[in-house]
C-alpha cells in the first residue's frame, strides 16, 4: 500500500470521527446525506469542515510525535 493510500485512510477513519462526534443527531436517526455539497444546510458542511480540520490536525500532531 503507498504513502498516499495509508494517509487516505487515515484521514477518512478520522474524518468520520470526529464528523460522528460532532454530529448533533444520532446516526440511527439521520435522513439519508445529500451527494451534493451544496444541498447541504451550511451548519452541516460547518460541521464536516470542523471534522476535516480536526483530523487534519490529528495527524499533523501525530506525525510530530511519531516522526
Amino acid at each position: 500500500m503507498s504513502t498516499q493510500e495509508v494517509f487516505v485512510q487515515q484521514f477518512a477513519r478520522l474524518f468520520q470521527h470526529y464528523q460522528q462526534a460532532l454530529d448533533p443527531i444520532s446516526q440511527e436517526n439521520a435522513d439519508p446525506e445529500p451527494r451534493n455539497w451544496n444541498a447541504l444546510a451550511a451548519d452541516d458542511r460547518n460541521r464536516m469542515m470542523a471534522a476535516a480540520r480536526l483530523a487534519i490536525l490529528e495527524m499533523e500532531t501525530n506525525s510530530r510525535l511519531h516522526g
